[in-house]
This record gives structure tokens, C-alpha cells and sequence, in this order.
């Protein structure tokens, strides 16, 4: 894994911002900031474990993290980054705890403008110090998502590692059963784990990662048939899936707008 490098915080400054490219398969290992940050790609998709969630970011989203909040994140595509960092006295009523947010085009303008400005060689001190309160302004009104996988505490080892088994092929051609047997576990017993631990059951927490896998995959712009085909589906299955959880069709996703956006389109 790769060790984190965020900006030099000063204390006095309304805000800093990062503008980095990762490529894809990039793993940076959990870390924390001691100033609240605003994680976010202007190009591919990130997948970001915090707490006991792991939540998956393509370009009409970005991670709320507060002051403190450990965090690991792996790159699914190349990555360019834009992240935000906000001391805690300019954080205003955002919530205490991880959040995501949808990412609309004012907001996304707002993080790549304050980010090309700070690199310049002659700084505007009072735009970026509106430009900040503005990006708060906006995050503060800006819709959730509710695409977050829920995690494993790893104090069970095979429940551990049956979700990581998942992660790293969500494929439906793998079915319970043969997961509990490579993990040693009864396929009652690891029911019962999924129930309690992470408050709902496999097929549902499978669908959960499969779609994370397939809306990156989409932002990448990669074929709707060709992604229902990796994680088991046939693409009418898949489609009918992917409009049943997040309100559209695959065919209408759009990696320019938000996804409650390109919902409303079809409602």
C-alpha cells in the first residue's frame, strides 16, 4: 500500500485543497486528518473504506470525513483527485460522522477552480476564501447517497473473509454456499453472522457491492452487457437490478450528473 501525503495545513488559511492522479489498483493504507476533508475524483472511481462502511465514489460523488476519521482508500480506475481539507472552525452544521454526497455541476466546478487556484503561482486569498465558504455553503444542501456497503468488524475471521472474497469477486456465479466451504464456516452459521453483524443477508449485501462495482464500471464508460456478464447477470436481469435499487436503468447513467439526477429523468 502507499502512505498518505496531504498538504501542509496552516491554521490560519480558509481551507486547503489536493490535486493528485492515482492509477488504478493504487492502494493507500488507513489514515486520518486532523482537519475535517471533502474526497473526490473529477475523473474515476475510488473505493473508500471508513468505520465499518466501505463507500464507493465515482464522479458525482465525494466523502465527507471529519477531523479524525480513519480511512483507507483503493483507486478501482486511474484517479484524478481533488480533495478539500476544512478546519474545524469553517465546517458549519456538516454531520459528525462519514457522509456522501451527490455532487452537482456548481460543486464540482467550485473543487477543481479552488484547486487550480491554489497551485497558482499568484494566489487570490479572498476568492479562495469565498470560493471555501461557498463549497460548504453547497455541501451543506447537497442530497446523500445511500449506496454505502456495510462492513465486518473483523473480530470473526470467516465472516471477514467471505465479505473480502465478495469484494474482490462479487460475482453471482459464486454462490453462498461455496463461500461458507472456503472460509470453514456452515452456510446456517454465516447467515446467522451476516444477520447480526451487518444487519441484513448476503444476497442483499452482495447487491450492494455488485452495484458499487457496476457504477464504476459505468463511469468508466464500459458496456452495460459486458459488466452484467462479470457479475453474473444476464443484462435484462442486470438492468431490471440496477433500476429496482438506485431508480434508472444503466443505459440512462450519466458520469456528467448526479445519479438522482439521471433518475428523475425516467420518473
Amino acid at each position: 500500500m502507499t502512505k498518505a501525503t496531504p498538504p501542509v495545513l496552516h491554521d490560519a488559511a480558509a481551507g486547503h485543497s489536493l490535486a493528485r492522479h492515482y492509477p488504478r489498483g493504487l492502494r493507500i493504507d488507513p489514515h486520518s486528518h486532523t482537519w475535517a476533508q471533502v474526497l473526490y475524483a473529477v475523473s474515476g472511481v475510488m473505493w473508500v473504506e471508513a468505520g465499518r462502511e466501505a463507500l464507493v465514489v465515482p464522479p458525482q460523488r465525494a466523502v465527507w470525513l471529519p477531523a479524525g476519521t480513519e480511512h483507507s482508500i483503493r483507486m478501482m480506475s486511474g484517479v484524478d483527485m481533488r480533495n478539500l481539507y476544512f478546519h474545524e472552525r469553517a465546517i458549519g452544521h456538516l454531520s459528525a460522522r462519514s457522509d456522501v454526497f451527490e455532487i452537482n455541476g456548481l460543486l464540482r466546478e467550485l473543487i477543481a477552480s479552488i484547486a487550480e487556484h491554489e497551485q497558482a503561482q499568484t494566489r487570490d486569498e479572498d476568492y479562495l476564501s469565498a470560493a471555501y465558504r461557498l463549497a460548504m455553503l453547497e455541501l451543506t444542501h447537497a442530497p446523500r447517497s445511500s449506496l454505502r456497503i456495510p462492513l465486518p468488524d473483523a473480530s470473526d475471521r470467516r465472516l471477514d473473509a467471505l465479505c473480502r472474497a465478495v469484494i474482490d469477486n462479487p460475482s453471482n456465479a459464486i454462490g453462498f454456499e461455496q463461500h461458507a466451504a472456503a472460509v470453514g464456516a456452515s452456510v446456517r452459521t454465516l447467515a446467522r453472522l451476516f444477520t447480526r453483524e451487518l444487519g441484513l443477508g448476503f444476497a442483499q449485501w452482495r447487491r450492494q457491492v455488485q452495484l458499487a462495482v457496476a457504477v464504476s464500471g459505468l463511469a468508466e464508460g464500459r458496456p452495460v452487457g459486458g459488466i452484467a456478464r462479470e457479475l453474473g447477470y444476464l443484462p435484462s436481469s442486470f438492468s431490471d437490478m440496477f433500476r429496482r435499487e438506485l431508480g434508472a436503468p444503466p443505459t440512462d447513467f450519466d458520469p456528467h450528473t448526479t445519479l438522482a439526477a439521471s433518475a428523475a429523468i425516467k420518473s
